[in-house]
Protein backbone atom coordinates (compact mmCIF):
# COMPACT_ATOMS: atom_id res chain seq x y z
CA UNK A 1 0.00 0.00 0.00
CA UNK A 2 1.61 3.39 -0.75
CA UNK A 3 2.63 5.92 1.67
CA UNK A 4 0.76 8.88 1.71
CA UNK A 5 3.06 11.85 1.45
CA UNK A 6 3.75 13.76 4.90
CA UNK A 7 5.73 16.75 3.32
CA UNK A 8 2.48 18.17 1.29
CA UNK A 9 1.74 20.98 2.23
CA UNK A 10 -2.11 22.08 2.32
CA UNK A 11 -3.55 24.04 0.04
CA UNK A 12 -4.42 27.40 1.13
CA UNK A 13 -8.42 28.61 0.89
CA UNK A 14 -9.43 31.20 -1.52
CA UNK A 15 -9.80 34.35 -0.22
CA UNK A 16 -13.17 35.27 0.46
CA UNK A 17 -14.23 38.37 -1.86
CA UNK A 18 -17.23 40.59 -2.68
CA UNK A 19 -18.63 38.36 -4.90
CA UNK A 20 -19.13 35.64 -2.29
CA UNK A 21 -20.41 37.70 0.03
CA UNK A 22 -23.11 38.77 -2.31
CA UNK A 23 -23.74 35.24 -3.35
CA UNK A 24 -24.14 34.25 0.19
CA UNK A 25 -27.20 37.01 0.78
CA UNK A 26 -28.17 37.03 -2.78
CA UNK A 27 -27.94 40.26 -3.53
CA UNK A 28 -25.50 42.76 -5.84
CA UNK A 29 -21.92 43.14 -5.17
CA UNK A 30 -22.80 47.14 -4.72
CA UNK A 31 -25.47 46.51 -2.38
CA UNK A 32 -22.32 44.37 -0.34
CA UNK A 33 -20.09 47.01 -0.99
CA UNK A 34 -22.30 49.78 0.28
CA UNK A 35 -23.34 47.79 3.16
CA UNK A 36 -20.05 47.24 4.19
CA UNK A 37 -19.20 51.31 3.95
CA UNK A 38 -19.97 52.61 7.06
CA UNK A 39 -21.10 55.75 5.19
CA UNK A 40 -23.25 54.57 2.37
CA UNK A 41 -24.66 51.76 4.89
CA UNK A 42 -27.79 53.98 5.15
CA UNK A 43 -28.65 53.31 1.75
CA UNK A 44 -29.27 50.12 2.82
CA UNK A 45 -32.52 48.32 4.55
CA UNK A 46 -31.36 47.33 7.83
CA UNK A 47 -32.58 43.85 7.46
CA UNK A 48 -30.43 43.85 4.25
CA UNK A 49 -27.81 45.22 6.09
CA UNK A 50 -27.56 42.86 9.14
CA UNK A 51 -27.60 40.03 6.80
CA UNK A 52 -24.71 41.39 4.88
CA UNK A 53 -22.48 41.67 8.23
CA UNK A 54 -22.80 38.61 9.20
CA UNK A 55 -22.40 36.72 6.47
CA UNK A 56 -19.10 38.90 5.86
CA UNK A 57 -18.31 37.88 9.20
CA UNK A 58 -19.11 34.25 8.86
CA UNK A 59 -16.66 34.36 5.53
CA UNK A 60 -14.50 36.08 7.30
CA UNK A 61 -13.89 38.59 3.97
CA UNK A 62 -11.72 41.43 4.53
CA UNK A 63 -11.49 44.32 2.77
CA UNK A 64 -8.35 44.44 0.37
CA UNK A 65 -6.55 47.61 1.30
CA UNK A 66 -4.44 47.52 -1.77
CA UNK A 67 -7.53 47.28 -4.23
CA UNK A 68 -9.17 50.09 -2.08
CA UNK A 69 -6.14 52.21 -2.16
CA UNK A 70 -5.52 52.08 -5.76
CA UNK A 71 -8.90 52.80 -6.47
CA UNK A 72 -9.52 55.43 -4.03
CA UNK A 73 -6.14 57.07 -3.12
CA UNK A 74 -6.68 57.03 -0.11
CA UNK A 75 -5.66 54.41 2.84
CA UNK A 76 -8.07 55.27 5.09
CA UNK A 77 -5.12 55.65 7.38
CA UNK A 78 -4.72 59.08 9.58
CA UNK A 79 -1.50 59.86 11.32
CA UNK A 80 -1.60 60.92 15.40
CA UNK A 81 1.30 62.72 16.99
CA UNK A 82 1.98 62.66 20.58
CA UNK A 83 4.31 64.88 22.51
CA UNK A 84 4.28 62.69 25.36
CA UNK A 85 2.85 58.95 25.18
CA UNK A 86 3.76 58.33 29.06
CA UNK A 87 1.64 61.44 30.05
CA UNK A 88 -1.72 60.38 31.53
CA UNK A 89 -3.33 63.44 29.51
CA UNK A 90 -3.41 62.02 26.12
CA UNK A 91 -4.86 58.42 26.47
CA UNK A 92 -8.17 59.39 26.60
CA UNK A 93 -7.81 61.82 23.58
CA UNK A 94 -5.96 58.79 21.68
CA UNK A 95 -8.71 57.08 22.78
CA UNK A 96 -10.98 59.54 21.53
CA UNK A 97 -9.28 59.78 17.97
CA UNK A 98 -9.50 56.20 17.77
CA UNK A 99 -13.26 55.75 18.36
CA UNK A 100 -14.27 58.40 15.91
CA UNK A 101 -12.06 56.90 13.38
CA UNK A 102 -13.82 53.39 13.73
CA UNK A 103 -16.57 54.37 13.33
CA UNK A 104 -16.01 55.32 9.57
CA UNK A 105 -13.57 52.50 9.08
CA UNK A 106 -10.63 54.76 9.45
CA UNK A 107 -7.55 53.71 11.47
CA UNK A 108 -4.09 55.89 13.05
CA UNK A 109 -1.05 55.48 13.47
CA UNK A 110 0.23 56.44 16.72
CA UNK A 111 3.91 58.68 16.67
CA UNK A 112 5.34 59.61 19.93
CA UNK A 113 7.83 62.89 19.48
CA UNK A 114 8.73 63.36 23.15
CA UNK A 115 8.14 66.91 22.51
CA UNK A 116 11.39 67.34 19.96
CA UNK A 117 10.16 69.21 16.65
CA UNK A 118 13.13 67.44 14.58
CA UNK A 119 11.47 64.23 15.64
CA UNK A 120 8.16 65.38 14.83
CA UNK A 121 9.34 66.44 11.18
CA UNK A 122 11.01 62.81 10.99
CA UNK A 123 7.79 61.39 11.91
CA UNK A 124 5.61 63.55 9.69
CA UNK A 125 7.92 62.53 6.82
CA UNK A 126 7.58 59.08 7.45
CA UNK A 127 3.69 59.30 7.92
CA UNK A 128 3.00 60.87 4.68
CA UNK A 129 5.64 58.51 3.00
CA UNK A 130 3.13 55.64 4.32
CA UNK A 131 0.46 58.13 2.32
CA UNK A 132 -1.62 58.62 5.78
CA UNK A 133 -5.02 60.79 4.57
CA UNK A 134 -4.63 63.06 7.27
CA UNK A 135 -2.30 63.99 10.03
CA UNK A 136 -3.90 64.76 13.84
CA UNK A 137 -1.35 66.76 16.09
CA UNK A 138 -1.26 67.16 19.71
CA UNK A 139 2.49 67.24 19.85
CA UNK A 140 2.39 70.75 17.54
CA UNK A 141 4.16 74.07 18.63
CA UNK A 142 2.80 77.54 18.03
CA UNK A 143 5.25 78.28 15.05
CA UNK A 144 5.74 74.42 13.47
CA UNK A 145 7.53 74.22 9.82
CA UNK A 146 6.98 70.89 9.30
CA UNK A 147 2.87 70.83 10.20
CA UNK A 148 2.83 73.81 7.65
CA UNK A 149 4.72 72.33 5.03
CA UNK A 150 2.47 69.49 5.05
CA UNK A 151 -0.46 71.51 5.28
CA UNK A 152 0.60 73.41 2.01
CA UNK A 153 0.89 70.16 -0.06
CA UNK A 154 -2.70 69.36 1.11
CA UNK A 155 -2.97 66.78 3.39
CA UNK A 156 -5.34 67.86 6.33
CA UNK A 157 -4.13 68.81 9.31
CA UNK A 158 -6.16 69.60 12.65
CA UNK A 159 -4.60 70.45 16.32
CA UNK A 160 -5.46 68.74 19.25
CA UNK A 161 -5.34 70.21 22.65
CA UNK A 162 -2.88 72.72 21.56
CA UNK A 163 -3.18 75.36 18.42
CA UNK A 164 -0.67 76.75 15.99
CA UNK A 165 -0.65 80.77 16.01
CA UNK A 166 -1.18 80.11 11.91
CA UNK A 167 -4.91 80.53 11.81
CA UNK A 168 -5.12 78.16 8.43
CA UNK A 169 -4.33 75.44 10.53
CA UNK A 170 -7.76 73.90 11.96
CA UNK A 171 -7.91 73.10 16.09
CA UNK A 172 -9.80 71.82 18.78
CA UNK A 173 -8.32 73.36 22.31
CA UNK A 174 -9.74 73.88 25.83
CA UNK A 175 -11.21 77.41 27.57
CA UNK A 176 -7.20 78.41 28.83
CA UNK A 177 -8.87 81.49 29.58
CA UNK A 178 -12.22 80.46 31.41
CA UNK A 179 -9.81 77.70 33.51
CA UNK A 180 -7.40 79.98 34.95
CA UNK A 181 -10.25 82.66 35.58
CA UNK A 182 -11.94 79.42 37.58
CA UNK A 183 -9.24 79.37 39.75
CA UNK A 184 -8.31 82.80 40.42
CA UNK A 185 -12.08 83.21 41.35
CA UNK A 186 -11.69 80.15 43.79
CA UNK A 187 -8.47 81.57 45.27
CA UNK A 188 -9.42 84.61 45.81
CA UNK A 189 -12.56 83.52 47.40
CA UNK A 190 -10.61 81.57 49.86
CA UNK A 191 -9.19 85.02 51.60
CA UNK A 192 -5.80 84.46 48.83
CA UNK A 193 -3.79 87.72 47.60
CA UNK A 194 -0.72 86.67 47.27
CA UNK A 195 -0.99 83.87 44.32
CA UNK A 196 1.98 82.72 42.60
CA UNK A 197 2.14 81.20 39.38
CA UNK A 198 4.43 78.80 37.32
CA UNK A 199 3.47 79.26 33.94
CA UNK A 200 3.99 76.69 31.07
CA UNK A 201 6.50 76.31 27.91
CA UNK A 202 5.84 79.92 26.27
CA UNK A 203 6.07 77.80 22.89
CA UNK A 204 3.29 76.18 23.49
CA UNK A 205 -0.04 77.78 23.03
CA UNK A 206 -1.11 76.17 26.44
CA UNK A 207 1.65 77.31 28.30
CA UNK A 208 1.20 81.20 26.70
CA UNK A 209 -2.93 81.37 26.56
CA UNK A 210 -2.73 80.49 30.51
CA UNK A 211 0.04 82.76 31.53
CA UNK A 212 -2.29 85.40 29.05
CA UNK A 213 -5.05 84.49 31.03
CA UNK A 214 -3.45 84.79 34.59
CA UNK A 215 -1.79 88.29 34.22
CA UNK A 216 -5.19 89.33 32.85
CA UNK A 217 -7.30 88.11 35.52
CA UNK A 218 -4.72 88.72 38.48
CA UNK A 219 -5.31 92.51 37.55
CA UNK A 220 -8.67 92.71 36.99
CA UNK A 221 -9.15 91.37 40.57
CA UNK A 222 -6.90 94.03 41.80
CA UNK A 223 -3.80 91.06 42.83
CA UNK A 224 -0.29 92.22 43.59
CA UNK A 225 1.74 92.69 40.13
CA UNK A 226 4.83 90.86 41.57
CA UNK A 227 7.26 89.21 39.23
CA UNK A 228 8.77 87.44 41.73
CA UNK A 229 5.43 85.42 41.82
CA UNK A 230 6.14 83.92 38.82
CA UNK A 231 8.14 81.83 37.51
CA UNK A 232 8.66 79.98 33.84
CA UNK A 233 8.54 76.16 33.56
CA UNK A 234 10.89 74.84 30.37
CA UNK A 235 8.24 71.56 29.88
CA UNK A 236 4.95 70.58 31.46
CA UNK A 237 6.32 67.81 33.84
CA UNK A 238 7.54 67.02 37.27
CA UNK A 239 10.77 67.96 37.40
CA UNK A 240 9.80 71.75 36.07
CA UNK A 241 7.43 71.40 38.73
CA UNK A 242 9.74 70.79 41.65
CA UNK A 243 12.44 73.30 39.92
CA UNK A 244 9.94 76.13 39.52
CA UNK A 245 8.99 75.84 43.01
CA UNK A 246 12.54 76.06 44.40
CA UNK A 247 12.88 79.14 42.39
CA UNK A 248 10.01 80.70 44.09
CA UNK A 249 11.04 79.64 47.66
CA UNK A 250 14.53 80.97 47.22
CA UNK A 251 13.35 84.20 46.34
CA UNK A 252 11.73 84.80 49.04
CA UNK A 253 8.69 86.41 47.90
CA UNK A 254 5.92 85.65 50.37
CA UNK A 255 2.64 83.62 48.70
CA UNK A 256 -0.03 81.50 50.11
CA UNK A 257 -1.29 80.41 47.04
CA UNK A 258 0.52 78.35 43.85
CA UNK A 259 -1.22 77.99 40.44
CA UNK A 260 0.38 75.62 38.29
CA UNK A 261 -0.53 75.64 34.14
CA UNK A 262 -0.88 71.82 34.82
CA UNK A 263 -1.21 69.03 36.49
CA UNK A 264 2.60 67.32 36.36
CA UNK A 265 3.96 70.81 37.02
CA UNK A 266 1.50 70.83 40.64
CA UNK A 267 2.66 67.25 41.08
CA UNK A 268 6.27 68.48 41.10
CA UNK A 269 5.22 72.06 43.69
CA UNK A 270 4.23 69.67 46.34
CA UNK A 271 6.99 67.74 46.29
CA UNK A 272 8.76 70.76 46.19
CA UNK A 273 6.80 72.12 49.16
CA UNK A 274 6.94 69.38 51.45
CA UNK A 275 11.22 69.20 51.22
CA UNK A 276 10.79 72.80 52.67
CA UNK A 277 8.42 72.10 55.09
CA UNK A 278 5.57 73.48 53.79
CA UNK A 279 2.47 71.89 54.03
CA UNK A 280 -0.45 71.66 51.44
CA UNK A 281 -2.70 73.23 51.80
CA UNK A 282 -2.33 74.83 55.29
CA UNK A 283 0.58 76.80 54.60
CA UNK A 284 -0.18 76.98 50.62
CA UNK A 285 -2.74 76.00 48.47
CA UNK A 286 -2.00 74.37 44.58
CA UNK A 287 -3.78 74.44 41.85
CA UNK A 288 -3.57 72.10 38.36
CA UNK A 289 -4.74 72.31 35.13
CA UNK A 290 -6.39 69.07 32.75
CA UNK A 291 -7.83 66.48 36.01
CA UNK A 292 -5.31 63.81 34.63
CA UNK A 293 -6.39 60.79 35.73
CA UNK A 294 -5.29 59.77 39.57
CA UNK A 295 -5.02 63.60 40.61
CA UNK A 296 -7.74 62.47 42.87
CA UNK A 297 -5.87 59.41 44.45
CA UNK A 298 -2.96 62.02 45.59
CA UNK A 299 -2.41 63.31 49.35
CA UNK A 300 -3.45 65.93 48.90
CA UNK A 301 -6.28 65.21 46.20
CA UNK A 302 -5.65 68.19 43.36
CA UNK A 303 -7.71 71.07 42.92
CA UNK A 304 -7.82 71.66 39.00
CA UNK A 305 -9.48 72.32 35.95
CA UNK A 306 -11.33 69.34 34.08
CA UNK A 307 -10.92 69.30 30.11
CA UNK A 308 -13.06 67.00 27.76
CA UNK A 309 -10.07 64.86 26.40
CA UNK A 310 -11.93 62.36 25.13
CA UNK A 311 -14.23 64.70 23.34
CA UNK A 312 -11.41 66.83 22.02
CA UNK A 313 -9.72 63.46 20.59
CA UNK A 314 -13.01 62.58 18.97
CA UNK A 315 -13.75 66.20 17.60
CA UNK A 316 -10.38 66.32 16.08
CA UNK A 317 -10.78 63.49 14.10
CA UNK A 318 -13.96 63.86 12.97
CA UNK A 319 -13.23 67.24 11.90
CA UNK A 320 -10.18 65.60 9.82
CA UNK A 321 -12.47 63.57 8.66
CA UNK A 322 -14.72 66.58 6.97
CA UNK A 323 -11.69 67.33 5.09
CA UNK A 324 -10.73 63.74 3.90
CA UNK A 325 -13.93 63.73 2.59
CA UNK A 326 -14.53 66.60 1.02
CA UNK A 327 -17.76 67.24 2.83
CA UNK A 328 -15.83 70.04 4.77
CA UNK A 329 -12.88 70.50 2.44
CA UNK A 330 -14.01 74.51 1.02
CA UNK A 331 -15.01 75.33 4.60
CA UNK A 332 -13.01 77.64 6.95
CA UNK A 333 -10.57 76.29 9.02
CA UNK A 334 -12.58 74.19 12.30
CA UNK A 335 -11.70 76.30 15.69
CA UNK A 336 -13.50 74.96 18.63
CA UNK A 337 -12.87 75.52 22.10
CA UNK A 338 -14.32 72.80 25.02
CA UNK A 339 -15.59 73.93 27.84
CA UNK A 340 -13.63 73.18 30.90
CA UNK A 341 -14.77 72.80 34.98
CA UNK A 342 -13.14 73.81 38.28
CA UNK A 343 -12.43 70.28 40.36
CA UNK A 344 -12.18 71.57 44.18
CA UNK A 345 -10.54 69.02 46.42
CA UNK A 346 -7.95 69.05 48.80
CA UNK A 347 -5.21 71.12 47.83
CA UNK A 348 -6.81 74.74 48.15
CA UNK A 349 -8.34 75.91 51.57
CA UNK A 350 -8.88 79.13 52.88
CA UNK A 351 -5.44 81.56 52.97
CA UNK A 352 -3.52 80.93 55.91
CA UNK A 353 -3.82 84.29 58.68
CA UNK A 354 -7.08 84.77 57.30
CA UNK A 355 -8.68 87.34 59.68
CA UNK A 356 -9.70 90.72 59.56
CA UNK A 357 -7.07 92.29 58.43
CA UNK A 358 -7.66 90.04 55.15
CA UNK A 359 -10.81 90.57 54.70
CA UNK A 360 -10.31 94.20 54.64
CA UNK A 361 -7.74 93.93 52.40
CA UNK A 362 -9.64 91.54 49.59
CA UNK A 363 -12.23 94.04 50.23
CA UNK A 364 -10.08 97.32 48.83
CA UNK A 365 -10.53 99.04 52.34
Amino acid sequence: MPRKDLSRKHTSRKRPTLKDVADAVGVHISTVSRALNPKTRHHITAEISDKILKASARLNYRQNAAAYTLRTNRTRIVGLIIPDITNPVFPPIIRGVEDALAAHGYMAIVVNTDGALPREASAIDMLCGRGVDGVIAASVERDDPALLRVAGEGTPVVTVNRRMDDPAIASIVNDEDGGIRAVLDHLVALGHRRIANIAGPQKLSTGKARLDAFLRHRDALGLPADAGLIVMSDAFNEGEGERCTEALLAGNTDFTALVCSNDRLAVGAIAALRRHGRAVPADISVTGFNDMPLVDRLEPALTTIRVQQYTAGRMAAEALLARVEQSGAGDPPQHEVLPVELVVRASTAPARGRGRKARKEQAGQ
